[in-house]
């Protein structure tokens, strides 16, 4: 019988996010600042000799084939070429449709963890470069540290931000991220920031566009 290994996959916040453009192919450009915090999903992955992918256990009303993780881990067998397979199961501790980043999360941890139990030994800038490939967020998590965003979420400078306490709430109330950015009430032409601006004046200069 094969032991499954542990992997965390924290959630993030974007201490603020500002809509500064839209590209022609209907991306938004985005600033943000986006900080880990201490709440996680718990994944478990074995590997599989037989090059199957499996998700024993996940989230419930997602199928496995839209499930991030599952893709994430058919995305990265493909594009290595690896025989090898992999049983999935997570324990879903961040929340569904609250803009934490859940599940970009869920599939970053799969190529990070992959990466090392296939012994592809990728680069952390070629995960990075694949896990867009997922969503705007999952590089984010590849990277692994509190960053400065802008572009669609592909672009990330590493920032330090003082040790703050974060109260997270939940209400009982999915949003979809799409949907949000379809909306014609959004804004969409904020004035862009500089790293100076939000060092020298913090969360005072920003906002949430959305």
């Amino acid at each position: 019988m094969v032991t499954a290994t542990p992997f965390p996959a924290p959630a993030k916040l974007n201490l603020f996010l500002h809509v500064v453009g839209r590209r022609a192919d209907g991306y938004h450009l985005l600033q943000s600042v986006f900080a880990l915090i201490e709440l996680q999903d718990r994944l478990e992955i074995a590997v599989r000799n037989d090059g199957a992918i499996r998700r024993l256990r996940g989230n419930d009303g997602i199928r496995p084939e839209d499930d991030l993780m599952v893709r994430a881990a058919f995305l990265l067998q493909r594009e290595s070429g690896c025989t090898l397979g992999a049983d999935l199961s997570i324990d879903k501790r961040i929340p569904l449709g609250g803009g934490l980043g859940g599940g970009s999360s869920d599939a970053a941890t799969v190529l990070l963890a992959l990466n090392a139990l296939w012994n592809l030994d990728w680069p952390v800038s070629r995960l990075t470069k694949l896990g867009l490939a997922l969503g705007a967020d999952v590089p984010f998590f590849v990277q692994g540290c509190n960053a400065w965003v802008e572009g669609i979420g592909e672009t990330l400078v590493p920032v330090e931000l003082p040790p703050w306490w974060y109260v997270v709430l939940e209400p009982p109330v999915p949003v979809s991220t799409a949907g949000i950015f379809a909306s014609p009430e959004l804004t969409r032409n904020s004035i862009p920031l500089k790293i100076a601006d939000f060092s020298a004046n913090g969360l005072g200069s920003c906002r949430n566009d959305l």
